[in-house]
């Protein structure tokens, strides 16, 4: 990744990350495209703080209205920019099935999302869509005046009080995240720095929180990059391609790797 500050923005080379296939694919739910002249522009926000960036052409962005200190001090590591993607990619194309996915949508990384951010945006999506989901969370965020509620905030509510979100049964599970966020029964700075099973296990106490829904938050809330969400999608790519098991080799990234079979698989299908 190269930087440039030009006045007010933040001119960033990045040749692994295309803005569609990365805010749009189901990872995080706060981000929305908006009208620009630019080949695409979003808008969203990381817990409180708020972002536009657009995407100029292939491997150039412009992060606007923010500072020097900002970009590498939040957004920086919300990217994911530290990390390698070529190189994974490279070692993924080890396997024909992965160097396809890589080829399809090369452009995809893995955010970096807060885990209390990210813990209940995974809740408030089981059994849900993605359109549906936004609305949900920006109802949330709009109850607390924009900003995404703290678990002190929304420990105040109850399944009644939350009937605004229009959510169904996960307001009961909501409630109950934040219930044990906010009192410490569950740290979920501890769970991410736990052993992948145990961490699981300490997510799943949680009413609502099933298998899937751990693995999302270990690996986009805690950038656990073994975890390994399994959905539909995934399911056909494991029966069709990988009936032996997943590959060997890329089990220690495997979540990073899941994104790109993930969106490679539903396109192709579809």
């Amino acid at each position: 990744m190269d930087m440039t500050v030009k006045g007010s923005d933040i001119l960033v080379h990045e040749p692994d990350l295309d803005l569609d296939e990365t805010l749009d694919c189901g990872q995080a739910f706060r981000w929305r495209k908006i009208a620009s002249d630019y080949d695409c522009t979003y808008t969203g926000s990381f817990v409180n703080d708020k972002l536009t960036v657009s995407q100029v052409k292939k491997g150039e962005f412009i992060f606007h209205n923010t500072t020097e200190a900002d970009f590498l001090g939040k957004w920086c590591d919300y990217f994911d920019f530290a990390t390698d993607y070529s190189e994974l990619k490279r070692c993924f194309s080890e396997d024909e099935t992965l160097s396809k996915a890589c080829a399809f949508a090369g452009g995809i990384r893995l955010l970096r999302q807060d885990s209390w951010e990210c813990l209940i945006s995974f809740i408030i999506s089981q059994n849900n869509n993605i359109p549906r989901i936004k609305g949900i969370i920006d109802r949330l965020c709009d109850n607390c005046g924009g900003d995404f509620p703290t678990p002190e905030q929304l420990a105040q509510e109850t399944p009644d009080s939350l009937a605004y979100l229009r959510s169904g049964f996960r307001a009961k599970y909501l409630c109950d995240a934040a219930s044990r966020v906010n009192s410490g029964e569950t740290d979920l700075s501890a769970i991410a720095a736990a052993p992948i099973d145990e961490a699981r296990a300490a997510l799943k106490a949680i009413k609502g929180v099933g298998p899937k829904v751990a693995e999302c938050v270990l690996l986009f809330g805690m950038h656990r990059v073994e975890a390994f969400p399994v959905d539909v999608w995934i399911k056909r790519v494991l029966a069709e391609y990988y009936p032996d098991g997943f590959p060997e080799f890329a089990r220690d990234n495997a979540g990073i790797a899941q994104q790109y079979l993930f969106h490679y698989i539903r396109n192709l299908k579809e």
